[in-house]
C-alpha cells in the first residue's frame, strides 16, 4: 500500500472514530467546543463565509449548497448560488427562508447573535475556526466527516501536505531571508502582522515579514516603508486591481528601494493568500517563487540533460 493510500485509509478511520466519539443521538462537537444537533446527512446547506463555500466545492459537495455569502466567488459557479448577505452582515430572514438543515459558520467574522438566532429556530449551526495551514487542513477533515466524504477530504489534505513539505524542503536550502513588505491597504498603507494567515505564508516561503508584530494589520507611512528597505514588495488586489496597479507604479518611482532595483514589486490576487482554503497552498507556492526565484532557476538547471 503506497503512502497516499495509507494516508487516506488513516483519515477514513479517524473520521469514523471521531464520529463515534463525538456523536450521540445526532449531536456533534464543532471546533468551538459547542454541541450541535445534526441530521445524519444534511442536504440543504448554507455557507456563512466564502472560505467555507470554497471548501464545500473542493469536497465535491456543492450540490448541497442552497445559500452562500456575497463574496463567495470561487469557483465561479459559486456566484450563481443565492446570497445571504456578507459574512459579517448576514440576512437572517433570507437564511431562514431557504429552510437549511445546516449552516456552517466561521468564528472569524460571523456575528454570534445570528448563530444564536438560527439555533433558536432549530436550524443547526456548525462553527469552524481555521487559523493557519494546519487548522485549515483540520477544518477540511472535519467538514469531510460532517458531509460524509471523509475519503475525499483525506485526498485533498494529503495533496496539500505533500506540497507544503516540498516547499519546506526547498526553503531549508536557503540561508538568506529577504525582507518582505506586504501591502493590503492603499490609503493608509496597511500591512500584515504576526497573527495573520499571510505572515505564516511569508515566513514559510522563506521571507522575513517587515510588519511582524502584535498588531494584526499595522499602518505605515510612506517614509516608514522606505526606511524598512524591503527587498520584496507584494501588493494584493481584489476588485480594486486598477487602484493597486497605480500603487505599484508609484512605488517603482523610488529607484533606491531594493525591491525596485530587484524588479520585485509584485501584484497578486489576495484570495489565494488570505482566504483559509486549500488554495492557501497555491499562495504559498507563489510566494516561494517571488521571494526565492533562485530556487527554481537551480531546479531547472538540475533537470537539464
Amino acid at each position: 500500500m503506497n503512502k497516499l493510500k495509507i494516508t487516506i485509509f488513516l483519515f477514513v478511520i479517524w473520521g469514523l472514530l471521531s464520529t463515534g466519539a463525538q456523536t450521540e443521538g445526532g449531536t456533534v462537537i464543532d471546533q468551538l467546543g459547542r454541541n450541535v444537533v445534526l441530521s445524519d446527512n444534511p442536504v440543504r446547506i448554507v455557507s456563512l463565509a466564502p472560505n467555507i463555500t470554497e471548501i464545500v466545492f473542493a469536497l465535491g459537495q456543492e450540490h448541497r449548497l442552497i445559500g452562500v455569502t456575497r463574496f463567495s466567488d470561487f469557483p465561479p459557479e459559486a456566484k450563481r448560488i443565492p446570497s445571504v448577505g456578507s459574512y459579517v452582515n448576514l440576512d437572517l430572514e433570507k437564511i431562514v427562508s431557504l429552510k437549511p438543515d445546516l449552516c456552517i459558520a466561521t468564528k472569524d467574522g460571523n456575528p454570534r447573535e445570528v448563530a444564536s438566532s438560527l439555533e433558536s429556530l432549530k436550524i443547526p449551526v456548525y462553527a469552524v475556526n481555521p487559523r493557519n495551514l494546519d487548522s485549515v487542513m483540520d477544518t477540511i477533515v472535519e467538514m469531510g466527516r460532517l458531509l460524509n466524504v471523509t475519503e475525499k477530504a483525506g485526498e485533498l489534505v494529503e495533496n496539500m501536505r505533500s506540497r507544503i513539505e516540498r516547499v519546506d524542503s526547498m526553503v531549508s536550502k536557503t540561508e538568506h531571508r529577504p525582507r518582505v513588505f506586504f501591502q493590503i491597504g492603499v490609503s493608509p498603507i496597511v500591512s500584515v502582522g504576526t497573527n495573520t494567515y499571510i505572515h505564516e505564508l511569508i515566513v514559510r516561503a522563506g521571507g522575513r515579514n517587515l510588519a511582524a508584530g502584535h498588531v494584526p494589520y499595522p499602518r505605515f507611512s510612506r517614509e516608514q516603508v522606505l526606511t524598512l528597505s524591503p527587498e520584496v514588495f507584494i501588493i494584493t488586489s481584489m476588485e480594486r486591481e486598477k487602484a493597486f496597479e497605480k500603487v505599484k507604479a508609484e512605488w517603482r518611482r523610488w529607484s533606491d528601494l531594493p525591491a525596485v532595483r530587484n524588479d520585485c514589486i509584485i501584484l497578486v490576487d489576495s484570495n489565494i493568500l488570505d482566504r483559509p482554503t486549500p488554495r492557501m497552498v497555491d499562495g504559498l507556492e507563489l510566494l516561494v517563487k517571488v521571494i526565492h526565484p533562485e530556487l527554481f532557476i537551480s531546479e531547472a538547471e538540475g533537470q537539464k540533460p
